[in-house]
This record gives structure tokens, sequence and C-alpha cells, in this order.
């Protein structure tokens, strides 16, 4: 919400400096986002008078120029401006005057003509980035006046970022209130008197058909004498200080009587309407071209404002081109209405329209606006177009759906308990009064009636909070926690997430952190998810779903390092997944997980080094010093992995994650030249720990006994490993693969493995016939279970 400074302090004006009042703003609640002045600095500019225009005698493109600005002689002035005209009023800057950029204005001859000051465009005071000639004032402009006093621009813009609960500050009046409550001074209300109706002038006839969608519509017909008359320039210049672009006299007053007021309007072409109104859902089929130029295919859900022929508007979003008034409309339909929050929601995103309107209807208008935003629009209509008349105000309500303020109880014991400080009674009376929140009942317990305009005030405690923000958030006392902190200590068998973090980033990973929600086409991919949870009003068609596998933000960053020529990529996300409910109480379930993603070499690149590529092994390793103790991998196929080079991790049993390669079929659709390495384990595992063992220092030296076994090719090696493993005794402190060969001497179809036994006794020293006994039990283990065959 954008608004200007000298607009508010027509409505109230406290003895703070803009600075202060945006501070008070700010501390009450609606944080002031932004405080800029509505122009640059410059001086000595002040309004002058064209009165006489005479082509340079050397320079086609130059006039030389007599000009009044209020002083005793004339001035003369070299210009260029394409649009100068006897009688016209225009910024003048006279001789020392100090433009934006730091321009100096001095006297100066222009191809052999004196010029004595210089006539200004909007670009050169810093007004618009555009300009196409002088600055044209009215003509009613006062000579010799300074032009900031004229165009008031010492005024300042303030920027709110409100929250969406506070719909009534998206108009002055509700700014003004607020700013009235926080720093105690009167409010002006608005004063104007309405204009007497034309009972024969009459009305349009209109039907509410959805009464869920729209409980009151409030319409008139109005007549203008000249409604090609330019929008007077007090009124453009509090609205383009508002953030909109003065169009047209009729669109400008329904837009500043919706910034002045809150309520939404809309003006009809009364011509381009056929017989009665009616406003109603759409129908499938139907189609509405709307102002911005954009045609929308109808459905069901879509509020219209329909006449005989179709619909004529999206109710509350944009009005139709076929109804759209211009400068020469002379008869209009004029609409106010109140539609609900919930029929408008998402409807404007999901048509990708920009509309003030929705933005207001979608958190909630004071119903109770639409008769006196009719009767203000109808007066600065006739007023600014040289009169007119105005029909009876048509005033169709369902009053079972309009919003209802119920009374709440508010009890001011409980205020202090939840605020944490001491409140008089008193002062919290006046603040709720000052707030236009009714009470009644005694100083111990109220019942509170929140005014039409606070939509958000429905329990107790949204009433404790406008106490706290009228006292102020910077007045709340500061206690210090008399609490003894402690640090938590984990149990000897759970790792910390921190613990499991130090060990990525030894290995050179860094710690990302992406959007849950993420692409639809992202999680069909790389996740195969028939049904992902869908986002009932995302944000946008990239933020569609929620993610199921930390993979699609893991590609994302990917893609985006790889754009910025960021060719060594590791990095890893720890966050949840949400899946879909697969039980009878229909709930997601929503795991923690730990992701990784691996891209470029083994090392840094590096004159030692041969520069290689990392491979599934190299992940692989990083994976396994994060794994429990008893964790393994096993061969299994992935949807968005290399069938070749992937695994699945299992422990007690049961599957944990995955670790590998990414498919190749998926690499054009990422723009990548080589195929990055993914793992995503589950949390829980992960946090386990084995038990600590006291293990005697070893006396006697260790015995490594080499054996190479022959089995089939498809025997997975890690298999073998845990069988031998398995059968060793105590003595064997270790069995490890060190060698796969296929080759010259080995079968076609075959493949060897070789295994280094480690034995070492801390008893006794192994004698060479136990040390043979040994290998030969882990030699027939391997033949019985896997074929395989000493080398």
């Amino acid at each position: 919400m954008k608004f200007s400074e000298a607009w508010l302090r027509t409505w109230v004006d406290p003895e703070l400096d803009a600075a202060g009042l945006a501070h008070v703003l700010t501390m009450g609640g609606l944080e002031v986002e932004a405080l800029s002045p509505c122009a640059p600095p410059f001086e000595q500019v002040v309004v002058g008078q064209i009165l006489t225009v005479e082509k340079h005698p050397q320079a086609d493109r130059l006039n030389c120029l007599r000009v009044d600005v209020g002083t005793s002689t004339p001035l003369s002035i070299v210009c260029g401006a394409p649009n100068v005209m006897v009688g016209m009023k225009a910024p003048c800057a006279l001789v020392g005057a100090v433009l934006p950029g730091d321009l100096t204005i001095k006297a100066a001859k222009v191809r052999g003509i004196e010029s004595q000051g210089m006539m200004c465009s909007a670009r050169e005071l810093g007004l618009s980035e555009e300009s196409d000639g002088l600055l044209a004032l009215a003509a009613h402009a006062p000579v010799g006046r300074s032009i900031r006093a004229w165009l008031d621009l010492d005024d300042r813009q303030f920027t709110l970022k409100l929250t969406p609960n506070r719909a009534d500050c998206l108009s002055m009046r509700g700014v003004a209130r607020e700013v009235a409550a926080l720093t105690q001074r009167p409010l002006s209300p608005l004063s104007f008197i309405p204009r007497k109706t034309n009972p024969e002038f009459g009305t349009r006839a209109v039907r509410i058909d959805a009464i869920e969608g729209c409980a009151r519509y409030c319409g008139r017909l109005v007549h203008l004498e000249q409604p090609d008359l330019p929008t007077p320039d007090w009124m453009v210049r509090r609205l383009e200080r508002a953030g909109l672009r003065a169009k047209a006299l009729v669109v400008d007053v329904t837009n500043y009587v919706m910034l002045e007021l809150g309520q939404p309007l809309h003006a009809f072409a009364d011509a381009a309407l056929t017989g009665n109104l009616e406003v109603r859902w759409a129908r499938e089929g139907e189609s509405l071209t709307v102002l911005s130029g954009q045609t929308v295919a109808l459905t069901a859900d879509l509020l219209v404002v329909a006449d005989e022929a179709g619909p004529q508007a999206l109710a509350g979003l944009m009005g139709g081109q076929n109804s759209a008034v211009s400068a020469q409309t002379r008869d209009i339909f004029l609409e106010a209405a109140w539609f609900s929050p919930m029929a408008l929601a998402g409807r404007a995103r999901r048509l990708g329209l920009v509309s003030e309107a929705a933005f207001r209807f979608e958190r909630g208008v004071d119903a109770s606006l639409t008769q006196e935003a009719l009767e203000r629009a109808t007066q600065l209509l006739l007023d600014c177009a040289g009169g007119g008349q105005a029909g009876p105000i048509l005033d169709l309500v369902h009053p079972e759906k309009m919003p209802q303020r119920l009374p709440v109880r508010v009890r001011p014991d409980r205020v202090r308990r939840l605020l944490g400080f001491e409140v008089a009674v008193e002062a919290m009376q006046q603040i709720l009064t000052r707030l236009g929140v009714c009470l009644e009942g005694s100083g111990a317990d109220w019942t509170a009636t929140a005014p039409t305009w606070r939509v958000d005030l429905e329990r107790e405690v949204d009433y404790v909070e406008e106490i706290a923000r009228c006292v102020g958030y910077d007045q709340i006392p500061m206690q210090v926690p008399k609490a003894p902190l402690r640090a938590l200590h984990l149990p000897e068998r759970q790792r910390s997430r921190q613990s499991v973090v130090q060990r990525l980033q030894a290995r050179g990973f860094q710690e990302v952190i992406t959007y849950s929600f993420v692409p639809a086409e992202g999680e069909q991919r790389l996740a195969m998810q028939p049904s992902p949870l869908a986002l009932l009003n995302p944000l946008s068609q990239d933020l569609a779903v929620m993610r199921s596998t930390l993979s699609v933000g893991l590609m994302e960053t990917l893609v985006f390092n790889l754009k910025r020529k960021q060719e060594q990529v590791r990095i890893f996300e720890w966050g949840r997944c949400f899946l879909p409910a697969r039980d009878t109480d229909g709930l997601c379930t929503q795991p923690m997980r730990l992701g990784g993603l691996w891209y470029g070499t083994r090392f840094p690149e590096q004159w030692g080094i041969k520069s290689e590529p990392a491979d599934f092994f190299d992940l692989k390793g990083v994976v396994e010093e994060l794994l429990p103790p008893g964790a393994s991998f096993v061969p299994a196929q992935h949807p968005a992995l290399h069938p070749g080079r992937s695994a699945e991790v299992r422990w007690n049993g049961q599957s944990i994650g995955w670790v590998g390669e990414l498919h190749p079929r998926l690499g054009p659709s990422f723009d990548l030249s080589r195929m990055p390495l993914l793992f995503e384990l589950e949390w829980a595992p992960l946090t386990r720990e084995a038990w600590p063992e006291y293990r005697s220092t070893p006396r006697f030296q260790p015995v490594r006994r080499d054996l190479a076994l022959v089995m089939e090719e498809g025997v997975p090696a890690m298999a073998v490993l845990d069988a031998l493993r398995a059968v060793a005794p105590k003595n064997v402190t270790d069995v490890l693969l060190f060698d796969v060969y296929q080759g010259a001497g080995v079968e076609e179809g075959k493949k060897s493995l070789a295994f280094c036994v480690k034995i070492q006794d801390t008893e006794r020293s192994s004698t060479e016939g136990e040390l043979e006994q040994i290998c030969q039990e882990l030699i027939r283990v391997a033949e019985q279970r896997f074929g395989a065959v000493l080398r």
C-alpha cells in the first residue's frame, strides 16, 4: 500500500515528522517498507507563462520565448521543446537554479541569442523517466510561484508492507484510523453532500443468483455532461503517489474512491449492456475478453456479472472490454458490491490477472461501504465532468450471507497474563474504543464487538494483540530469563545432526536449503510419483506440488550453479519429504531425509593428479561414512538412476535409501554433459551409533593371507564379503576386498575376487596349521554358497 503523506494529513495530522510517523506505524504493526520523497531536490524553479514564441534565426528546432515569471521584466529563453505555445504555463528554472543531476542554470547565448533561464520538462525535474516536451501546468497556476509549492513536491511517499489480515489498511481512511488510534489525534471524517437523484432517470434491474459469492450489490446510472474533461491535478497527484497511473476521468474517479475508502468500484458503459444484469457463476463454454486484452475461458468456479448477451465482467477481478468506458462515455452504470473472499481467492493468480480490486476483495472488504462509495464516486464524477445527473441507488442485500461481527469475551486479567506486563484497565478501554470496538460490561469482563471494517478480529487473542501493538511493541519491557541453561547430552548410541553434517563437510560438501514446493514435472522425472501432493493455491506453476524426494531441489541447485560456471558441485540437504497417504486416516507421511549430490571431478584441478570424473564408488565411500553399523548395499533399480550404477542401501532388513548415478536419459532435460551422482537416506538410521568396545592392545604381529576366488560374474562381491565375515573366527580382525579381475587366465563369464584376511590373536601367536585351517574354512564357505574356486 502506497500513499502520500500530504493526503494522509488531510485525514489526521499528528505532531510528528515523516520519520517519526513511519516509526509509529511500524511499531504499531504496519511496517513502513520505504519512505521516499515524491521529487528530487531542486530550487529556484517557478511557474512561467509563455508570452511570445518566435523561430530561432539560426536553428530550425529552437524557439525564442518571452516568459513571464512574475518579475517586472519577462525573460528571454531559448527552448527546443516541441509543444511550446503562446499562453502555455510550464516550469521555468531561473538563473542560479540547481536541477537534479547537479545541473546549474546559467545565463548563456544559444546560437547568438541570449537565454536567461530554462523551460523544464517532467524528466528534467526528476518527476518522470520519459517526457515529450515541457511539463504543461494548469491554466490557473499562479505565475511566479515556486513549482515545489504548487505541485506539492515536498510531499513524501510511504510504502506499507501489510500483512494479509489488515485489509482495512488498503485505503487512506483505514491508514488514517490507525494513525489516529496510535497517536491519539482526532480523525477528520470524510464529508460530502450526496447529489440529488432524478427518480425519472431510472435504473437497471439486477438479480443476484450466486448469493454465496455476492451478498450485496449496489448500482446506479450516472449521466455525465463532459466525460472527456481532464482529471483534476490534485487527484492525478494522489493517484500517482499511490502507485496508480491516471488514465481517464471515470476510471480515475473509481480508482480514487477505492484508494480513499477501500471499496473497489466498476463502471460499465450503459449503452453496451443488453437488458438486465445478473451476478452468477460462469457457465462452461463461456469466455470473456477483459480490460487487459486477455481472453479468459470461463469455468464454473468464476463469478461473473452478465447481461442478457453474456458475461460483461469477472466479478471482483476485472471488467470486460465490450462494456468498457472511454473518455466519450456519457452514460455509465456504476457498480459497488461485496464479493466473498472465498469466491475470489486464487482466481486472479490462476488466470494471470493483476487487479487492485481482486487484491482487496481476496483479503476482505467492509460490506457496509457500498452505498457510501457510490455516493462519493457520484459526487466526484458530477463535479469533475461539468455536471450531469444520477439515478437512484439499487441496493440488493442478502443479510444471511453477509459477514457477521460476533461478540467476543475479553478479560483484562487474561490480557495482562498473555502480554506479560501491566496495562491499566482504563488504557485498554481507551485503546479498543479508539479502534472502533464496541465494549459492553464491567472492567473485569467485557463483551467486545469489532467494527465492520475489522474482519480480522475474531478471538480474544486478536484483541490482546491490538492492545499490545497500540501500547507499542518497543514499549514492552525487556525481561531476562531466569531459567538455568543446561547443555543437552545425547545418548551414547545416538549420533547428532552436527556430527553427520561435519562428516559431509569434511568431504567437501556444502549444505543447501531448497523449497519444499517443487514443479510437478520435476517430481515426475526424478521420483516417478504418479500422484504427488498438489497445493490448492500454489505460488506459481514451478511450485505446485510437495516434494517426495530431495533430488528435485538438489538438481535445480546444480543447474543454477552450472549456469554460473561452477563446474565442481558437492551439496547436501537435510529436510522433510511429503508422501501421499497410504492408510485409511488420509494423512500424508513426512519422513526426514538426508540427500546429496556430487558433480565434477574426483579431486580439484591440480598438476600432481590426473583429472578424473567422480564415479559411483566415490559417492559410495562418502555414504559409507554416514551409515550405521550393519548397513549394506544391494543392486536395485531406481527409475531416475543408471541401472548398472546404482544400489539400494539396507539396514536391519529394510531399505533406508539409495545411491547412484543419474540415468542418461534425464541428462538432456537438465542440459548436462555428464551425469551427477546422487544419494538419499532416511534420517533416523543415520543417528544410530555403535556401542564403544574395549579392545586390549595386541602383543603379537598380525598375519595376512590373501585369497583369490573365481566365481560367476553375476555374484555380488558384497554378498561374498558378508558371508566370509560372518563365519570368520574371533581372531580374524577383518576381511577386505582389494581386487576384482577379469581377463587372461580367468574363464569368460567369470571374475576373480581377491580378499585380504587379517588374523591377529591377542593372547598368543597363531601356528601355521591354525592359519591354514582358517583359510580353508573361508574357502569352503565360498565354494558351498557361491560355487567359488580358489584361483
